[in-house]
């Protein structure tokens, strides 16, 4: 194998990247952004690995959820908060339900790119390339818009900075306070069985913690009562950018990946001489591997080996994407190759991108009876095959959107015009989260 280096990607085969046609344009903006500061810090990525880690002998669980794609127009404070809110008591419910530590993962700060299955698009008689995501071009169907800009690349970096500066201050200033449990509302939920089993989870950690104060023990005193770590990802798609922020670390020189705490290699870019997967095989941080339908078995070890040579525990998160139909018909293969080789990884499950549909008035929508299934399958499969499901990774927004179909409020096609503001594919809305969230709980509690 050759020696890495943070350009050795560009000798292997690459897709989904777009083709610049300013070249010299694309240079500067890569140069300006190597003397950027990092995002992110080596010591952080250290710290979500071991609370990875953990997941290997059941004692945490991966939560990873945030926007399909994050855009430059829905950009605002209040976004933010929300998506964290959610996460926030997705955590607590499943911490509630399972008795373990709950490791939360935002896809945010840095969401922006998408690989798409058609590089182009077609309107009116005029061919124009795909939008792929606000870091790379305009979602608006305009030529010059459309076309891949570079300079993008340093407005992503500013939006990115400034929400990890608010997630952060959110983490470490109070709101992630176990005592205002009870006031993270949940906003337009005003009715139904999620709101109730909240309520109530949230009256009896409130009671817990009454009875801790009691005894001395308080939020000031007791530092894990009043902060959280929380932690953020995207798909390692745009390698130009990804590399342009990738720095060795000044303590341990090893090589960290400084846009993210967490990377995840999509089903589209994950085969064997991937660019994508030589650029990830050389940094320090955790890296998703994202498995459809169509990755062979037999390819999976040695995707793995390469990223992962000495089997370090945290290292590797095998996200599953199947559709609810086709769990049983892949799952059981990957599981018992990847048992036979004796590999360290973290399973989670995506059910998103595999139940997609189209809705009879044109939007792609997901079905949130399908998600669950999704779920439960992989659950069950999981059981059955000595091996346990350490994560879920979901598309999902602290916003009011009527963007999947199903759920405690009934959203049925009619209502997906609405409020349907993703820039990509399908969320669910926090009321489908929150539900989603005590659901798998449900499961994983009849598991035991």
């Amino acid at each position: 194998m050759m020696e890495w280096k943070t350009d050795s990607w560009k000798n292997f085969s690459i897709k989904h990247i777009p083709k610049y046609k300013n070249k010299k344009k694309l240079t500067d903006t890569i140069q300006k952004l190597n003397t950027f500061p990092p995002l992110v810090f080596a010591g952080e990525v250290r710290t979500l690995k071991q609370k990875l880690s953990l997941i290997h002998e059941q004692k945490g669980f991966l939560l990873q959820g945030g926007d399909c794609a994050e855009s430059f127009s829905e950009f605002n404070a209040d976004n933010i908060r929300d998506t964290f809110r959610v996460i926030l008591q997705m955590a607590v419910i499943l911490t509630a339900g399972t008795n373990l530590p709950v490791i939360k993962v935002g896809r945010m700060a840095g969401q922006f790119a998408k690989p798409r299955s058609n590089s182009i698009e077609s309107k009116n008689n005029l061919d124009l390339p795909t939008y792929m995501g606000d870091i790379i071009n305009d979602i608006k169907f305009d030529k010059e818009l459309r076309e891949p800009n570079p300079d993008r690349m340093l407005k992503a970096y500013l939006q990115s900075a400034s929400t990890l500066n608010l997630l952060r201050a959110f983490s470490n200033g109070g709101y992630g306070d176990l005592k205002h449990v009870h006031t993270w509302n949940m906003g337009f939920v005003k009715s139904g069985t999620p709101e109730k089993r909240y309520k109530y989870l949230a009256e009896k950690i409130q009671g817990n913690l009454n009875f801790m104060e009691a005894l001395g023990v308080t939020s000031q005193n007791t530092p894990q009562l009043k902060k959280v770590d929380f932690f953020t990802s995207h798909e390692a798609l745009l390698l130009p950018y990804e590399q342009a922020l990738t720095r060795e670390d000044s303590i341990t020189g090893e090589t960290y990946n400084t846009s993210a705490h967490f990377l995840w290699i999509g089903d589209r870019t994950r085969f064997i001489d991937s660019a994508h997967i030589e650029f990830c095989r050389g940094i320090k941080n955790p890296i998703g591997i994202k498995c459809g339908p169509t990755l062979d078995p037999n390819e999976l070890p040695q995707l793995i080996k390469i990223l992962n040579p000495n089997n370090e525990l945290g290292k590797i998160v095998l996200i599953t994407r199947f559709g609810y139909k086709n769990v049983d018909k892949f799952l059981p293969s990957l599981i018992r190759t990847v048992n036979k080789e004796g590999m360290n990884v973290v399973w989670s499950c995506d059910p998103m991108h595999g139940n997609t549909i189209k809705s009879n008035g044109g939007f792609k929508t997901r079905p949130f009876e399908q998600i669950l299934k999704e779920v439960k399958s992989h659950i069950l499969i999981h059981s059955s095959e000595n091996s346990h499901l350490g994560g879920i990774h979901l598309e999902m927004t602290g916003q009011n959107v009527t963007e999947c179909i199903g759920g405690i409020n009934k959203i049925i096609e009619s209502d997906l015009k609405d409020r349907y503001r993703t820039h990509c594919d399908p969320r669910l809305n926090a009321n489908q989260a929150i539900e989603l969230a005590f659901l798998i709980t449900d499961e994983l509690k009849n598991i035991k």
